[in-house]
């Protein structure tokens, strides 16, 4: 009998770089062998034939075993039902084993690792399963998405023993699954009108004359006005037909400018501590979504070094864009220097509203919104520094830099504010009611013009 039974044919390495599966003999099979062939000597050496009778049976055992072997490598598959999944929501994943052979597996062992934000359960034990010939079985794994972001289900591996335990098949690596869980969006409502509305059709009240539902005044008739809109009591009273003006409905452009310059806070998930980006994302997501509902037009973009950038669109389709570039928002730790020119004045509108979502502890920041404030942008800064955050305990000197951290803020939003730049902190719905009023009277003041 040979000592290393012949497997199926083995397949190419994979392209993720791992082993191909093969099937190899266990320590049972090299047991057995090994007991075999000593009794088998001892007997023929002696003359002892019961030592030959003893030897029997294992060789039998591994020949009636080994009469069929298995010719092909079990499929691992990774499922995930994740269509709309947010925060805190329901995560249904399962491990698929399937047996393309013709023998059925005695065992099969498997190990999946997870995502930190994925509580799946008893996804952190192995599992072990038997798999009929030509069938499957599946590990369901079932638990709870606690962050936002592109979480993945996996790498798993599966051993796999056939022929009474004989043979054993090495590990079968499947790549992960990528789970995309999005932000779940704080409640967030803004009464207040627009500083400037430049659209053509859209829900908020323009300052120009056009076709809308505001009455403007009532006006002598001209070329061109509709007959719809001749006011009748005024025209019988005056003898002079009179037409009611009325302002245009326009939509508004806001652009959503996300600080990601750094990370402060430590994240606890949905329902825990909420870090920077955690608290940038949320917002982020709920502003868009309000105004996308207004059917105002919405685009994002980075301050940081890739600048990423999404364009302005509306609709539902624009909102699950945004949504999908929110996943991909990280930290920024690099020391490399923001391109000023990608935030210059010809890549925002002027009729535009600014939010840029910032945690202000980077300078660079606060020079960015002066900067965009003494453009003639429309800009409103949210602070996404979560209350309270520390930094790690280093020596006796940590609080007291802390609190100097602190009162060197303070002066930059003083400092901010002396500029005309608007700070309020995000605290859900109405966080933006006052200052996007105080805005919009600012805008809606006549401005000094030179003879």
């Amino acid at each position: 009998m040979s000592d290393q039974p012949q497997a199926g044919a083995v397949a190419e390495p994979t392209a993720e770089g791992w082993p191909a599966p093969a099937w190899v003999p266990t320590r049972a099979l090299g047991r057995t062998v090994l007991l075999t062939g000593l009794l088998l000597v001892l007997g023929v050496a002696f003359g002892r034939v019961d030592l030959v009778l003893i030897g029997a049976p294992f060789a039998i055992g591994a020949a009636i075993g080994l009469r069929r072997m298995p010719g092909s490598a079990p499929e691992v598959t990774i499922t995930a039902d994740t269509e709309h999944l947010v925060e805190g929501g329901s995560v249904d994943a399962s491990l698929v084993v399937a047996n393309p052979d013709v023998i059925a597996y005695d065992l099969v062992v498997l190990r999946t690792r997870t995502s930190p934000w994925l509580r799946l359960d008893h996804a952190d034990r192995p599992f072990g399963i038997v798999v009929p010939r030509d069938g499957w079985a599946a590990v369901d794994l079932s638990g709870e998405a606690l962050r936002w972001g592109r979480q993945d289900v996996g790498p798993a591996a599966a051993r796999v023993a056939a022929c009474g335990g004989l043979l054993a098949c090495r590990p079968v690596v499947t790549p992960p699954h990528r789970v995309r869980v999005y932000p779940v969006t704080d409640p967030f409502a803004a009464t207040e009108a627009m500083p400037a509305a430049a659209g053509l059709v859209g829900n908020h009240r323009s300052r120009r004359h056009g076709e809308g539902g505001e009455l403007a005044g009532v006006r002598p008739f001209a070329p061109g006005d509709r007959l719809r809109r001749i006011d009748w009591r005024v025209s019988l009273r005056t003898r002079d037909l009179h037409v009611a003006a009325t302002l245009s409905d326009r939509d508004a452009e806001v652009l959503l400018l996300l600080d990601v310059l750094g990370e402060a806070g430590a994240s606890g998930g949905v329902g825990g501590a909420a870090s920077v980006l955690d608290t940038t994302v949320r917002a982020a997501a709920a502003i868009a979504e309000h105004y996308l509902q207004r059917g105002d037009r919405v685009s994002l973009m980075e301050y940081g070094a890739s600048a990423r950038r999404l364009r302005a669109a509306t609709g539902r389709r624009q909102y699950l864009t945004v949504l999908e570039w929110l996943l991909d928002v990280r930290a920024d730790n690099t020391d490399q220097v923001p391109d000023e020119h990608v935030f210059g004045a010809h890549h925002v509108s002027s009729d535009a509203l600014v939010v840029v979502l910032t945690p202000l502890v980077d300078p660079r920041a606060a020079d960015m919104l002066a900067s965009l404030t003494q453009s003639g942008r429309y800009t409103v800064a949210v602070d996404t520094l979560p209350a309270g955050v520390q930094p790690p305990q280093g020596n006796q000197w940590t609080p007291v830099a802390t609190r100097l951290w602190r009162l060197e803020r303070e002066n930059v939003l003083g400092r901010l504010r002396e500029h005309s730049v608007p700070v309020v902190t995000w605290a859900g719905a109405g966080s933006l009611d006052l200052v996007l009023r105080d805005v919009a009277r600012m805008a809606s003041a006549p401005r000094a013009g030179g003879r």
